[in-house]
C-alpha cells in the first residue's frame, strides 16, 4: 500500500482546479510554481495516474482527476471541521461559515439569518456564494465548496442524502413601476398587455410568464436578464413589470414600486440544505439558528 496522501497535496490539487492552471494556483496559494508542480507530480505517482492533461499553458482534468475533486474537498472540509472544533469555543470566537444561495432566498430569509447569526456570534464571518438553480446549490453542498445551501423550488427538490430544512413559502408578486395604480390582487390574465422584464429560463418566476405566454396572452417581453438583481432597477426605470417572490416586497416598496399579489397563488418553497454530518461548529450553529427561525416564524405554515 502506498504512502498516505498529504493534505498539502490536496490543497495544491484543488488550487490548480479552482484557478485553472499551475501558475495562477501558485500565485493564489503563495508558493513557488516548481514546488506546486512537484507536489502534484508526487500525488500523481502515489495514485499511479495522471490528474491533469497539460494543454498549452493551461490544464484540463483527466477522468481520474474529476473523480478526485469531490473526495478531496470533503477531506479538507472534514479536517477544517476537526480544526474548528478544537480552536472554537462554545461561543464561536473565530471561523467562517460558507453558504451558497439562490438570488431570492439571498434576500430573505438570508438577511434575517445572517443578522441573527452575527448578533449571536459577532466574531464569525459568513461568506455567500451565488447559485441560480436548486441543482447548483445541491452540487455545491455535495462537493464541499459550501456547507450550507439556500434554495428556492416548487416543492421539495432532489437533494440525495442532504438534510433539507424547509424555511418558508414565498408567494409570487407583481412589482410595477412607481406611479402604477394599485389594484390588489391581480390575476394571471391581468398580465396580458403588460411590458415585462424577466429572468432566463430555469426559474419559477420565469415559468409563470412562460405559462401566460403559452395561454395566448399578449405579454411583451422587453428585457431578459441573467442577473435577477437587475430586475428591480429595470422596473424602477419604468422599463416594465416583473414577477418575483415575496422576499422582494420590502425592497420594492421602499424603492417606490407597486407590489401586488398574483392569484391564483403560486409559491417559491425556500429550504436550507446541508450534509448530514461533518459540519463545522459555525455551520452547525447557523443551521440550528435557521431551525429556530422556522419554529418561531408566525408566518410559517
Amino acid at each position: 500500500m502506498g504512502n498516505p496522501l498529504d493534505t498539502r497535496q490536496l490543497v495544491y490539487f484543488l488550487g490548480v482546479v479552482d484557478h485553472g492552471g499551475f501558475g495562477r494556483a501558485a500565485e493564489a496559494l503563495h508558493v513557488s510554481q516548481p514546488s506546486l508542480s512537484q507536489a502534484i507530480k508526487q500525488l500523481e505517482r502515489q495514485l499511479d495516474t495522471d490528474l491533469f492533461h497539460r494543454v498549452g499553458r493551461g490544464v484540463q482534468l483527466t477522468e481520474p482527476g474529476r473523480q478526485l475533486v469531490g473526495p478531496a474537498r470533503r477531506v479538507l472540509r472534514d479536517l477544517e471541521t476537526a480544526r474548528a472544533a478544537v480552536l472554537s469555543t462554545r461561543e464561536l470566537e473565530r471561523g467562517t461559515v460558507e453558504i451558497v444561495s439562490m438570488p431570492s432566498p439571498g434576500i430573505e430569509p438570508l438577511t434575517t439569518l445572517i443578522r441573527a447569526f452575527h448578533e449571536r456570534h459577532p466574531a464569525m464571518t459568513t461568506t455567500v456564494a451565488a447559485a441560480f438553480t436548486p441543482g447548483e446549490v445541491v452540487h455545491a453542498v455535495h462537493s464541499g465548496s459550501a456547507e450550507i445551501g439556500l434554495l428556492g423550488a416548487s416543492g421539495r427538490p432532489h437533494t440525495g442524502e442532504l438534510v433539507v430544512l424547509p424555511l418558508e413559502r414565498q408567494p409570487f408578486v407583481l412589482i410595477s413601476p412607481p406611479g402604477t395604480t394599485p389594484d390588489t390582487p391581480v390575476s394571471r390574465s391581468d398580465l396580458a398587455g403588460l411590458d415585462v422584464v424577466i429572468s432566463h429560463r430555469g426559474s419559477l418566476m420565469r415559468q409563470m410568464i412562460d405559462d401566460v405566454l403559452a395561454a395566448g396572452a399578449p405579454v411583451r417581453v422587453v428585457a431578459e436578464v441573467a442577473h435577477r438583481t437587475s430586475l428591480l432597477p429595470l422596473v424602477l426605470a419604468g422599463v416594465g413589470h416583473s414577477v418575483v417572490p415575496e422576499s422582494w416586497r420590502e425592497l420594492a416598496l421602499r424603492a417606490g414600486c407597486t407590489v401586488r399579489r398574483i392569484e391564483p397563488q403560486s409559491c417559491l418553497d425556500v429550504a436550507l440544505v446541508h450534509r448530514p454530518d461533518g459540519l463545522t461548529p459555525g455551520a452547525r450553529a447557523f443551521a440550528d439558528l435557521a431551525a429556530a427561525h422556522v419554529a418561531t416564524d408566525p408566518a410559517d405554515g
